[in-house]
């Protein structure tokens, strides 16, 4: 029931008629890298690559939150966001 509550939120979240700003996306980003794979891994992006590092950045800032409670988060924010965005 959450997986499919989820995947239709991942789906809603393209039809947006309007940009989400910049925090939006990177915590829509965020929660969706969590509940889909898990706690972040790998070496932190360097150099110039700055929207590479705030993507990772936001997703390390969600490291142990388990994978139901950011897909419960993912939705509501999601839910949210289309009743600003549609």
């Amino acid at each position: 029931m959450l997986q499919e509550e989820f995947e239709n939120a991942a789906s809603r979240s393209k039809e947006f008629t309007k940009r989400p700003s910049n925090e939006e996306l990177l915590e829509l980003y965020a929660l969706f890298k969590q509940a889909t794979e898990g706690d972040v891994s790998g070496e932190r992006p360097g150099g110039f690559d700055f929207k590479a590092i705030a993507k990772f950045d936001a997703w390390e800032e969600l490291k142990g939150k388990p994978k139901d409670q950011a897909m419960r988060q993912y939705i509501d924010l999601v839910d949210k966001l289309q009743q600003e965005y549609r």
